[in-house]
């Protein structure tokens, strides 16, 4: 019987098997697309974020020094993307303040805003990320207003999205990274105050869909809500204690306003756990008919989610609210407002019926006249000038976009 040899390459073998190996990985990478290679950056930089905001909340659960963050902005028509910029920014430290831009400082730069002054500031304080408001910002801060912010609010942070903030050719953040007190955040992709503003200003059922006419306005919603986004927005949620008394209200909470804040608000003051009800999109859009709503169901539940007046919310709450949900929510009191802020018909299909039979129907009247309407009427009363904004502002982010994630080129 013949054995072999067991066989041991030479050094030239293993140096040329090495070679091939080397030239293997270095024409695989090579031949990898920038697109899928933006892919996996884009992968790395989401679970790099994740272990930073873990790590820190580690950290300062084991430390009771306070790291004081400051993040400034116009918040024009406020969202869930603003809000997840807050978290974000807190998550560096343990107290957030943000400066909000003044009418006339954002009108001076770049043209009115849409929302006024008390209207902004009103929803930048409702944000349950943030600790305090430092209303009337100049929209471009220059090094000695920046200094006076950092020493007066003893700021360890200054925080900004990882988009670049230039004006007049100038960095407006320069000072502070001078002083290596500034940190970048990642913008929260697929939602902006452009992207909304385009939906308005096409009103149509197709904001919601893919659509070949009209591209330029109204184009698809491009956010992609993960059930990690939910509960990082969900993070400090807990459940009522038997002693509580649960307040309960719904509607459509459609572009997520001061009205809306308002509302939320009082009817807090009725109990100490409120519990919002958010209706799916066919529920609202048989009720509001057009294009409503603007905002789909998972964007409108994140901006409840983000208000500091919500304890928990019901997603893809029941039109008709029934004796198993008020038993099994443990629902005290049932709230309907008089105004339309909600959008939603207090009286249609007697919804109400059975809280209003058994005595928890409380009716109050509607404390804001600020309505999705109010927002729509201001945009068509400007529909030119929003135009011709919205187009600017979208060339501008689509150029970001593809820079960032290496797609210019590919054009």
């Amino acid at each position: 019987m013949n054995i072999s040899k067991e066989y041991h390459p030479t050094d030239e073998t293993m140096l040329i098997l090495f070679y091939i190996i080397l030239l293997t990985v270095v024409w695989y990478f090579r031949s990898k697309s920038r697109r899928r290679m933006a892919h996996d950056l884009k992968r790395v930089e989401a679970q790099l974020t994740y272990l930073q905001e873990k790590l820190l909340a580690e950290k300062q659960s084991s430390s009771k020094q306070t790291v004081r963050i400051f993040m400034d902005g116009a918040f024009d028509m406020m969202h869930y993307g603003h809000m997840n910029a807050f978290r974000l920014g807190r998550s560096l430290g343990t107290y957030l303040i943000v400066g909000v831009n003044s009418d006339d400082s954002i009108t001076e730069c770049k043209g009115p805003p849409l929302m006024k002054d008390k209207e902004r500031v009103s929803m930048v304080k409702a944000c349950k990320f943030v600790d305090e408001v430092l209303p009337g910002c100049p929209y471009i801060m220059n090094e000695d207003y920046l200094n006076f912010v950092i020493e007066k609010y003893k700021i360890d942070y200054v925080i900004h999205g990882d988009d670049p903030c230039i004006v007049n050719g100038k960095d407006v953040y320069e000072t502070a990274k001078k002083a290596g007190k500034y940190r970048s955040i990642p913008r929260t992709e697929g939602v902006s105050t452009t992207d909304i503003v385009g939906r308005m200003l096409l009103m149509t059922k197709d904001h919601h869909f893919p659509s070949n006419e009209n591209e330029i306005l109204g184009h698809t919603s491009r956010f992609l809500t993960t059930s990690h986004m939910l509960r990082l927005f969900s993070a400090d949620i807990k459940a009522p204690l038997p002693t509580m008394k649960v307040i309960y209200l719904d509607g459509a909470f459609d572009m997520f306003h001061c009205g809306h804040v308002a509302l939320l608000q009082e009817a807090k003051k009725l109990g100490d756990y409120l519990i919002v009800g958010v209706h799916n999109d066919v529920i609202v859009n048989r009720m509001q008919g057009q294009n409503l709503p603007l905002m789909n169901l998972h964007e409108r539940v994140l901006s409840v989610l983000g208000c500091r007046f919500v304890d928990d919310v019901l997603i893809d709450a029941p039109f008709q609210i029934t004796s198993e949900m008020i038993d099994r929510l443990k629902i005290s009191v049932v709230v309907q407002s008089t105004g339309a802020i909600n959008q939603i018909s207090p009286t249609d299909g007697n919804r109400f019926s059975f809280p209003k039979e058994i005595g928890i129907l409380n009716t109050i009247p509607s404390p804001s006249e600020f309505n999705l309407s109010s927002i729509i009427q201001r945009i068509h009363e400007n529909q030119n000038i929003f135009e011709a904004k919205y187009k600017h502002k979208l060339k501008a982010e689509q150029e970001y976009h593809d820079a960032k994630y290496g797609l210019a080129e590919r054009k």
